[in-house]
């Protein structure tokens, strides 16, 4: 008993480690740039479906599958998010608030159903079974790949962390936060904002693709199914619940959220009646929804709020 809850102690992590990168890229985007990106899900397929297709040995039913090393698909997965993102970002980001949200969101849901119906591509509602997972026949059993995987995760989250630290406390960090506060102010200074947002778009969004290749090929199969728009909502959720503009509280969000997901879960499977199972998924958006609220109305600034400068400049010292 013991041995099965240490065994889903570490899967539970392991995903809340890569809903971790996800709100770190929404974080970027949204936390310090001001940038309302809700086409989340399309970001994160668009990565977990470039990985499998490149990673997944060639089928005859399907017209692009490669069979390249793990690495390969990652490196390849972020540059295919990074492009797309960039066309994407060129068309939608002179867009501001509302109408920035509705067309990301419109191109998410593009995608999600790009993935459900080409199915010579992306194996259609059925998805990709066998995605390669990194070094798996090394282990004897799929903990111990686990716990394998988890210790990678934890090294790619540092890394991503700890990149996006210097580089927000570097100037390019400060512009962003200028064209967050008054872009009028950064433009007079001689700031492009629309190049700053541009990039900072991509890059976030590169870290959500990079989410969606890691996600993969730790499960091992993905389907349209895995990137409804309930994602962007828990992204979301992750991020303005640990606190909007600081890395440390999108990780923290990302682990309440998901427990709170994940321990309801649990629970309604448990006490609700299967033929009530629909019912019982509804509660969960509902237990979220209710806990945006209370963050909103008690710790608007979330779990941990915005770093100020005082602050940083008394961390660096």
């Amino acid at each position: 008993m013991s041995m099965g809850l240490v065994s889903y102690g570490v899967f539970f992590l392991s995903v809340v480690l890569i809903l971790g990168i996800v709100a770190l890229g929404l974080n970027l985007q949204w936390g310090y740039t001001g940038l309302f990106n809700a086409g989340i899900a399309g970001f994160y397929a668009i990565g977990a479906y470039t990985h499998s297709i490149i990673t997944t040995p060639p089928r005859a039913d399907l017209i692009a599958n490669m069979g390249l090393p793990w690495v390969v698909g990652i490196a390849g997965a972020m540059a295919v998010t990074a492009l797309a993102a960039w066309i994407i970002g060129l068309a939608t980001i002179r867009l501001r608030g509302d109408y920035l949200a509705i067309s990301t969101f419109g191109i998410a849901v593009t995608i999600q159903l790009v993935t459900l119906n080409f199915e010579a591509l992306t194996g259609g509602s059925q998805g990709f079974t066998g995605i390669p997972r990194p070094l798996y026949g090394m282990f004897g059993s799929p903990f111990a790949f686990n716990l394998f995987y988890f210790a990678l995760l934890l090294a790619v989250v540092a890394l991503v962390y700890w990149g996006l630290e210097r580089i927000l406390r570097s100037p390019w960090g400060r512009v962003l936060k200028a064209v967050r506060e008054d872009e009028t102010a950064a433009i007079a200074l001689g700031k492009s904002a629309i190049s700053f947002r541009l990039q900072s778009f991509v890059i976030g969004s590169t870290l959500m693709g990079l989410a969606g290749a890691l996600y993969v090929s730790f499960i091992g199969f993905v389907s349209p199914f895995d990137f409804l728009p309930i994602v962007t909502f828990q992204i979301w959720a992750m991020v303005i619940v640990g606190g909007s503009g600081n890395n440390k509280g999108a990780l923290l969000g990302a682990l309440t959220v998901w427990l709170i997901w994940a321990s309801s879960g649990v629970a309604i499977t448990k006490l609700v009646p299967p033929a009530h199972a629909a019912q019982g998924g509804a509660i969960q958006v509902i237990l979220i929804g209710l806990m945006l609220v209370l963050a909103l109305l008690f710790r608007p600034r979330g779990l941990i709020g915005e770093e100020t400068m005082v602050s940083r400049h008394a961390d660096e010292r």
